[in-house]
């Protein structure tokens, strides 16, 4: 996301993310706020944090950051200043939205797996605390590359376009910061995101068949596993969808480094590197418009709120014409 994007086809799909995107994370930030989903207050925060996250990768990364140079390259949102400021906030919001949800995937994972803590760690409290944790260090991990940033080209005095300085791929200390930076993200959380996932699995199958056991033994029903059902899909689909569309940027970090070529900051078509790299762009904007889709996909109480916030004006309309 560091220099001018063209081309027909992300012409056309920047475009489509953000008018997908941007209101689906309002829709779900409006109907978590409420909070009659029937989740958790801790879960509902968790929520609620990584749709506010994916709301700003959408309008910094996708609206500020791609669209604007497609369309308004001669604005001032393409200043080499405002460039790097977006880019910045891009990187933010994007940590902060991929830590949420490792976060998300370990209060679950305490929550099913774990019952000695989950008293003490499944709270309303713990939760905020966590959230606040991640959106502070998020922003603190990423304002060092404000300054590694050059114009690509200065006219008339006015810097414009966003460079990568040739220091950051020669200096140790700048080489050691990206390593850092891909192994905190998306390297870890999506190794912690699938681990989890897998423990998480394995305890519900292993659970499941005990219950099942007890159940027959005592021809009842089972509330509990019941119960649990909302919170186990709703954990498992925001976790895949997570590790399918992060998995091309995972991918993109390892090809480079084994090839050694550098990010790319001239458009080229033609070049694997150059489509590889805005594919995995792509991919991270496309994994923060979706999960509104994924919570009305596996929650019927949430599906409900999401067919009378679409309702309302038409409930408006015809309420006005009856007046």
């Amino acid at each position: 996301m560091h220099g001018p994007v063209k081309g027909l086809f992300y012409a056309i799909t920047y475009p489509i993310v953000a008018v997908v995107g941007i209101p689906a994370n309002l829709v779900a930030i409006a109907i978590l706020f409420r909070g009659r989903c029937g989740l958790s207050r801790c879960i509902n925060y968790y929520l609620m944090a990584i749709a506010m996250t994916d709301f700003l990768v959408i309008v910094n990364g996708c609206t500020l950051n791609q669209i604007s140079r497609i369309y308004f390259s001669d604005s001032v949102l393409s200043t080499t200043p405002i460039c790097r400021l977006t880019t910045i906030l891009v990187r933010c919001s994007r940590d902060g939205s991929v830590w949420l949800t490792a976060a998300f995937t370990i209060d679950r994972f305490v929550f099913i797996c774990l019952q000695s803590l989950k008293i003490r760690y499944c709270t309303e409290k713990t939760a905020l605390l966590i959230i606040g944790m991640i959106c502070i260090l998020s922003c603190v991990k990423n304002f060092p590359l404000y300054i590694i940033y050059r114009p690509f080209y200065i006219l008339d005095g006015v810097a414009w376009f966003c460079g990568i300085k040739s220091i950051f791929y020669t200096l140790p200390i700048w080489q050691a910061y990206d390593w850092m930076d891909h192994i905190f993200t998306p390297f870890l959380p999506f190794v912690l995101i699938l681990l989890l996932n897998v423990l998480t699995v394995k305890h519900i199958f292993t659970a499941r068949k005990l219950r099942r056991k007890l159940v027959r033994a005592e021809n009842g029903s089972d509330p509990e596993m019941e119960n649990r059902k909302r919170s186990i899909v709703l954990l498992l689909a925001i976790s895949l969808s997570f590790l399918l569309l992060w998995a091309t940027e995972v991918g993109h970090f390892l090809y480079l480094r084994i090839k050694g070529d550098a990010y790319f900051n001239n458009v080229n078509f033609k070049d694997l590197t150059y489509v590889l790299q805005e594919t995995t762009n792509l991919f991270q904007l496309l994994n923060s418009c979706n999960n509104v889709f994924i919570y009305a996909v596996s929650q019927n109480k949430f599906r409900e709120e999401f067919k009378k916030v679409l309702l309302c004006p038409f409930a408006v309309l015809i309420e006005c014409c009856e007046k």
